[in-house]
């Protein structure tokens, strides 16, 4: 399947050597870093988002090293590496995950999964009026939510599990695309107990890693079809009904905007939160990346708004150092407010 690194390739080529390899490391760690959260704007790699949290920097760096070695890739400077012909004729042969959405569902994909095993797993149970079993996931909030569930639906205990599966059979029967065997060998039943990640790829003869992104992919998949034909999917309907999108700032983010709305000028807030000017700096980055309409007037003004944008857009680059050599009196905060409000578009 070769997923992980049709991303890695993918990514390398939206960066086009702006930004080190580690960039991609972070982005698909989910590092909520403000140089993170602005490069994935940039550069239009939001589905990425907080894909791969396991994945450590060893791994990762023995994937570029295979990469290297196969010639899809090569070094362009410190840590940068751009694509070889190889590497863009790997990346067209072989697609990417059709329903990764990493951005809007990386902080509940983890929630969605464990919510649907133990919900399959104490519907297999009910069926056969079975009591005495290990719940497979320890998550206390999990084991409230489904009790909360099963109350609210109105149908005999012992169809439940039926009701379910059909619901799932017709999801997956619905896409071409979706191996159901990436989740179904992980679920846990009535004298059923699943396979864990690492057997399921060997299972399947795929590499982990290829698992994972499979794995993720397949359980968007879903998020997506739920929430889409929520009529047709009543039972699996209520895995994500009270699940909301959570703000996208970051707390501590919020915590600025609450004082800047109350007039409170940024050196301020920095004394009264005792952080740094350029954190506070960062958070405004953050609300011109997620905030519709927010102004940034008051920290750059239009004409050198204009004049960022049209270096950058002449260049065709968006690395802040390069943009700087070729203004006079301006901060690199202020080139990165203007990329993070009008960088994407």
């Amino acid at each position: 399947m070769l997923q992980i690194e049709s991303i890695i390739l993918f990514c390398l080529k939206q960066l086009n050597s702006e930004r080190t390899i580690y960039s991609i490391y972070h982005l698909l760690n989910g590092k909520k870093s403000s140089q993170t959260i602005q490069d994935v704007h940039l550069f239009s790699l939001k589905r990425f988002f907080g894909i791969y949290e396991p994945l450590t920097r060893e791994s990762f760096d023995e994937i570029i090293q295979a990469m290297l070695e196969k010639e899809w890739i090569y070094r362009c400077g410190v840590q940068r590496y751009h694509l070889m012909p190889s590497g863009n004729l790997f990346l067209e042969k072989y697609s990417l995950p059709a329903y990764i959405n990493g951005w809007d569902f990386h902080q509940f994909t983890t929630l969605f999964w464990e919510r649907l095993s133990i919900f399959i797993q104490v519907t297999s149970n009910l069926v056969f009026e079975e009591t005495k079993y290990t719940p497979i996931q320890r998550n206390k909030d999990v084991h409230l939510w489904l009790k909360s569930v099963l109350k609210k639906i109105f149908l005999p205990k012992k169809e439940i599990s039926e009701h379910l599966y059909s619901e799932l059979i017709k999801c997956f029967d619905e896409s071409k695309e979706i191996d159901p065997s990436l989740l179904v060998f992980r679920l846990t039943g009535f004298q059923q107990i699943g396979l864990t990640p690492n057997q399921v790829a060997k299972k399947l003869n795929m590499n982990r890693h290829d698992y994972h992104i499979g794995f993720i992919n397949a359980l968007h998949y879903l998020i997506q079809k739920i929430e889409r034909e929520s009529n047709h999917y009543k039972i699996l309907f209520f895995l994500i009904e009270d699940i909301k999108q959570s703000d996208e700032l970051t707390l501590s983010a919020r915590k600025t905007r609450n004082l800047l709305n109350k007039g409170y000028s940024l050196e301020m807030i920095a004394r009264f939160r005792h952080l740094k000017l350029s954190t506070i700096e960062d958070h405004l980055v953050e609300f011109a990346l997620n905030i519709d309409g927010f102004p940034i007037d008051t920290y750059v003004d239009k004409e050198l708004q204009m004049r960022i944008l049209g270096i950058s857009r002449l260049s065709s680059t968006r690395e802040l150092k390069l943009i700087k050599e070729k203004l006079t009196k301006v901060t690199y905060f202020q080139i990165r407010l203007v990329m993070a409000k009008y960088g994407e578009r």
